[in-house]
């Protein structure tokens, strides 16, 4: 079993944007409330910026980038459009994920066995400027093969589809797709590689996660924001964490 190490949080502060937009004008600031989840207890800030800017826009992230005090995670697509800007931006790192005009959020993991040669190019580039890079993927073997071979040091297994499940009470897909990401965490971690997760999660889905020693960190926007409504962006802030902790307590008994 791997060596009990702190478990992260990332907070992503994506839909303070998309609140933001829906009227136009500055408010609310998704920079402060970055600042907010870092004073409550967030170890990092995720802000993904798309390619319709339908959230996130460029200037959030150059904002983000020179005021927050904790690392900040870049998603994007690997266009040449979106890595110029990050590789202008010189955020911690950045998370490639696909990307679709149609859909309303991140449908599934990137498909790095069948864009191998397109991603190859975008993480060295990413990787010679000292940014580093992470690949957003589902818990599957051939991916999780295909991400060490194109040495990116990170994955992000998507936990949307565990998550799903446990929402709509498909009981059995849900066991299997928790085997899915405890076998996949292993193995990435076998692989030399450092292991995130995101998608989707909850207080208690991030507290059982939070149980695999092969997680490093977790990245939460939407269900927090949601709960910020009614008790404080602070609070969700802190009751992740605690969630968090409970789980890490428990290591080795979730699996």
């Amino acid at each position: 079993m791997p060596t009990a190490l702190p478990l992260r949080l990332g907070v992503n502060v994506d839909h303070v944007a998309t609140l933001r937009n829906a009227r136009g004008g500055r408010a609310p600031d998704p920079v402060r409330a970055a600042l907010l989840a870092i004073e409550a207890g967030a170890d990092g800030i995720t802000a993904h910026l798309r390619e319709d800017r339908r959230h996130i826009r460029d200037d959030d992230m150059a904002r983000l980038k020179a005021e927050i005090s904790k690392p900040l995670n870049f998603e994007m697509a690997a266009t040449d459009e979106m890595v110029q800007i990050a590789l202008a931006t010189r955020p911690h790192a950045c998370c490639l994920v696909p990307e679709r005009r149609e859909e309303l959020t991140t449908e599934g993991g990137l498909d790095v066995v069948g864009q191998h040669n397109a991603l190859a190019p975008a993480i060295a580039r990413l990787s010679e400027a000292g940014i580093r890079v992470s690949l957003f993927i589902a818990a599957d073997p051939a991916q999780i093969e295909m991400a060490a071979r194109l040495r990116a040091p990170v994955i992000e297994i998507h936990t949307g589809g565990w998550c799903d499940a446990i929402t709509d009470g498909h009981h059995d897909k849900a066991a299997a797709e928790w085997e899915r990401i405890v076998a996949g965490a292993r193995q990435a971690y076998a692989a030399g590689l450092e292991v995130h997760a995101g998608h989707g999660l909850d207080y208690a889905t991030a507290e059982q996660i939070a149980a695999l020693p092969e997680i490093r960190e977790l990245n939460i926007g939407y269900f927090m924001m949601g709960e910020a409504l009614f008790v404080g962006l602070a609070e969700s802030v802190r009751t992740m964490r605690a969630a968090m902790d409970r789980g890490r307590a428990r290591l080795g008994t979730a699996a």
